[in-house]
């Protein structure tokens, strides 16, 4: 099966053609349409002409909401739904549903697959996806935590044990990008993670705060000016690195100011590592254990530091890397230093990969 695979960022559009069989997946061409406007399909005619033939199409979709937790295949219904949940995803849920639009306009015969960042966490146990809130307003508003970036952490999670050459139960899934998130996977199902009801929970990342105390954001709304759009705004657009450092956020800028000598850029990095690593000692409690520690993403992948910082910080549990092979490393690599009781890999992040396995295993 022939798989188109769409994902629509913000001004782009990037199109992915991979062959998907019972044995695997395997990526055939990728082309990004940049820019791409909703309702301007130039660029997409001509992206589909060079990709070639398409038996079936796969969406990203950040939000799948309680309802959608497995690929779905897609009509006006289902389009309501995902439009539905834009409240919960305001940045990612519109380009999702210009993406489908626009593709379902030009190729209106093939069968069209919604794969949904939220889903892979629908296994948590309750324990993991339940706020301790009043029951009235968890039932009533459906306040829960989903957790996101799914599609990566289910391929991290199936592919680390093969670059590693291991039988792993217990596998902590780091995605480290300007947004980032952990997962505690158990037997290749999701048991916690460190994103909740929305992607600003857990982790520091580029722009945004990860957790902070709720009493300190409705302080803030009470004994100061600021109002909630507000608010909101300084936790998603300007906190995280960027707060921290007073720099973009990109972790590649903030550490050249901490090497230039900049104190509020190293305190942002130790900030961001101490959290890390103490969310990750989470997602380990929650697995009883640890048999692999995977790293993707941006920053998982490409900077040897955080790495090296993670591995020297967890080496009570067992994590020891190679050295030289973490300065080497990439795309897929095996890390695990000679005789670590704990595998760790580095995976390249392939989210396309993940839909279109998906959408091979929901049609076939």
């Amino acid at each position: 099966m022939r798989v188109l695979v769409v994902n629509a960022g913000s001004a782009t559009l990037k199109l992915a053609a991979a062959v998907a069989e019972r044995d695997g997946v395997r990526l055939e061409h990728d082309v990004l349409v940049d820019p791409w406007h909703d309702g301007d399909d130039t660029g997409l005619e001509s992206a589909l002409a060079e990709l070639g033939p398409i038996d079936a199409v796969g969406h990203r979709v950040v939000h799948g909401g309680a309802e959608m937790t497995a690929p779905t295949l897609v009509d006006d219904q289902v389009v309501d739904q995902i439009a539905g949940l834009t409240s919960l995803a305001p940045l990612h849920q519109p380009r999702a549903l210009a993406g489908l639009a626009a593709a379902r306009r030009l190729l209106p015969e093939q069968p069209h697959v919604a794969c949904f960042d939220t889903a892979f966490h629908a296994t948590m146990p309750a324990g993991a996806r339940t706020y301790a809130l009043p029951q009235a307003w968890r039932e009533e508003w459906g306040l829960g935590r989903f957790g996101f970036h799914g599609l990566s952490h289910a391929w991290s999670a199936r592919r680390g044990p093969e670059v590693a050459g291991v039988e792993a139960r217990r596998t902590v899934v780091c995605h480290l990008g300007s947004g980032a998130s952990l997962c505690a996977v158990l037997d290749g199902r999701s048991v916690d993670t460190t994103m909740g009801f929305t992607p600003l929970e857990g982790l520091v990342m580029g722009t945004r705060s990860g957790t902070v105390d709720p009493g300190l954001v409705l302080w803030l709304l009470e004994q100061t000016p600021l109002t909630a759009a507000e608010v909101e705004d300084g936790l998603v657009r300007h906190a995280g690195l960027a707060g921290l450092s007073g720099t973009d956020g990109d972790l590649r800028h903030v550490l050249a100011e901490r090497d230039a000598g900049a104190d509020a850029a190293a305190l942002a990095v130790e900030v961001m590592l101490h959290r890390l690593v103490r969310e990750l000692g989470g997602m380990v409690g929650a697995l009883g254990g640890l048999d692999l520690l995977v790293f993707t993403a941006g920053i998982g992948e490409h900077v040897p530091e955080v790495r090296t910082a993670v591995a020297e910080r967890l080496a009570f549990l067992g994590v020891a890397i190679d050295q030289a092979a973490n300065e080497a490393a990439h795309g897929d690599t095996d890390l695990t230093a000679e005789g670590a009781a704990v595998a760790t890999v580095v995976v390249e992040a392939r989210e396309d990969l993940e839909i279109a396995r998906q959408v091979h295993e929901h049609l076939a």
